[in-house]
Formats: C-alpha cells, structure tokens, sequence
C-alpha cells in the first residue's frame, strides 16, 4: 500500500464511523457509498494499533471499512470483560472460529508466555490475517490452526462470506456438501485435536450456527477437562440445546451480552 493510500485509510478509519448510518438513507447512501470506494477501495488494509481497553497497544491490520471497533478496542466488550475476569497466567485458551484473531491476542497477553493459545480459523485468507498478527505481535504462545472444528475430524464444504457484505468475511460457515461459492476446509472434532495438543481451560467459540457440532464433538473434553465455555449462540434452537447439555453436565450458565453464553463449571 502507497502511503498516500495508508493516510486515506487511517483517515476513513478515524473519521467514517459516525456516519455510517447515513449509507443507509434512500438518496444520501449510493452517493456516500459511490465516494467511499473512491477514497477507500473496499479490500484496502492498514495497521494501526488498538487505541483502547484490554487490547491496547496490539497491532492489527484492519479492513478501514469494517475495523473501527477492534481499532477501538470495544469490539464486543461483554466478551471482553468475560475473558479478562476469567483467564490467568499460564491457562490455555481455544479460540474456536478465531477470523483476524482479536480475542487470541487478547488472550496471549492475558496468558503470557507459560500459557497457550490456540485459534481455529476456516477461511484461508483469514486464517492468513490472523498469523500475520500473531507474528507481528510476537506472540511465541499461539498456535494458528486454518481448520474448522466439527463433531468429527474429516473434510467439511465451508461457504465464505461474501467479501463485499463482510469484508473480513466474519460470516462464513459450515455449509452443505457441493453448495454454491463453498471450499473444502479440514475440520478436526475437540475430543480428538486436545490431548494431543494442550487441553483448555477456557474455550470461546463463534462459528455462525455450527456450535452445535462443535460441542457435540467435545463430549469427553467437558466431561473430564471442564473447561469455561464463552459461546455466541446463533439460534433460539441451539441456545435451548446447549442449555440443556451444559447444565446437565454440572455447568452454571449466564447471559453475557446479547448473543453469547457464559458457561462456569461448578
């Protein structure tokens, strides 16, 4: 990126937010629109470090469209706060659909250098995002694993989010076999990939609807490991079913922010 181009992103980054709703307006939006892709083409990315809160000082390389809040640091702060209250020195921590790893670099710096982070990111240029921040903020301590995570270890069909409404493509998904637009990702089942790895003590996991068949492959691990569970619920339907595994498994569990649960062992 030219720097000329660098200064237009770090200008749109800092500047652009409090009007976004006006790209909604009938008339004002396709001309706000139009001007913002002139000034900023949509695939544009830029470092800057996070201003604020937990994360500040880490540098991250934002889409200026979409990474206002990360360069803010208040990217879903419930799940901040849960993270911060609840991770110590030398745990280890899952993140399960990780996509530019803000809450893995949380995490690192939480955990430090006796702890262990490992982040699951199914989309390739995302998962690539997100080694390129591990490495650039020189965290020995996490391991970025390109891989979904599923009920059983095998090859699952994986739909990117389409860049154009989701420039960090946080949307993709597990999706149907041979479906329009998807990709062969490797998946892995927790039950399989954690002893051979370092078992967690905290887990956090945001995979657009399959986090049913994520935990349904974590059976044994939250049997005998235990551990805390922070999940974004995507559905009224998998948010009963969890529910109702976690708290038969001696788990108390706890609204955090709008869409996710907080689950504590007892």
């Amino acid at each position: 990126m030219s720097a000329s181009s660098d200064l237009r992103s770090r200008l749109f980054l800092r500047f652009a937010a409090p009007f976004a709703g006006l790209r909604r307006l009938p008339l004002l939006g396709p001309c706000l629109r139009w001007a913002s892709a002139l000034f900023v083409p949509r695939d544009s990315l830029t470092w800057v470090q996070v201003r604020s809160g937990a994360a500040a000082g880490l540098w991250l390389h934002l889409n200026p469209r979409t990474g206002h809040s990360y360069w803010e640091g208040a990217v879903e702060p419930e799940v901040q706060e849960a993270i911060v209250r609840h991770l110590r020195p030398g745990m280890t921590f899952y993140d399960i659909g990780a996509n530019i790893g803000f809450f893995s670099l949380l995490a690192a710096r939480l955990v430090g250098p006796a702890g262990h982070v490992v982040s699951f990111e199914a989309d390739p240029e995302i998962a690539a995002r997100l080694r390129e921040h591990v490495a650039c903020n020189e965290f020995s301590s996490i391991t970025a694993e390109h891989k979904a995570v599923w009920s059983d270890s095998r090859t699952v069909s994986f739909a990117r989010a389409d860049s154009n409404a989701s420039p960090d493509r946080g949307l993709g998904h597990v999706a149907a076999a041979g479906g329009s637009g998807t990709i062969s990702v490797s998946a892995v089942s927790l039950d399989e990939y954690a002893p051979a790895s370092a078992l967690p003590d905290f887990l956090k996991c945001d995979v657009e609807g399959a986090e049913v068949e994520v935990f349904r492959g974590a059976a044994k691990l939250l049997r005998e490991k235990r551990p805390i569970l922070l999940c974004e619920m995507h559905s009224e339907e998998n948010r009963r079913i969890l529910l109702e595994q976690w708290s038969a498994l001696g788990y108390a569990c706890q609204p955090c922010g709008k869409d996710h649960v907080l689950a504590l062992p007892l």
